[in-house]
């Protein structure tokens, strides 16, 4: 199952620039498939990608066809925002505004 970072205030799921194993880059959701290596690293990666408060961010469990669902809705755009709720189990995608 995959491990995401979610915000805990808002529900945002952490979504950045990826590389697939074609070495093609895509817009989606940031995972890690263990846990333990999901625990290890979510602060260091959120410091390194500069986000202000990375202690606002915790990491969840998703099905890995929720996750799919997720990037699909995110349409391979930076202009998305995925919002994750635990009590549906369902994602929004949010267009942000110009």
């Amino acid at each position: 199952m995959p491990y995401v970072l979610q915000q805990k205030e808002s529900g945002q799921i952490y979504t950045t620039t990826l590389v697939n194993h074609y070495g093609l880059a895509y817009y989606g959701v940031k995972f890690w498939h263990e846990l333990e290596e999901a625990n290890e690293h979510a602060l260091a990666f959120l410091e390194s990608q500069a986000v202000l408060d990375p202690n606002s961010w915790h990491v969840i469990e998703l099905e890995e066809n929720e996750m799919k669902l997720g990037n699909v809705k995110l349409k391979n755009s930076p202009q998305w925002r995925l919002f994750w709720s635990s009590l549906t189990r369902k994602a929004e995608a949010h267009k942000l505004e110009n």
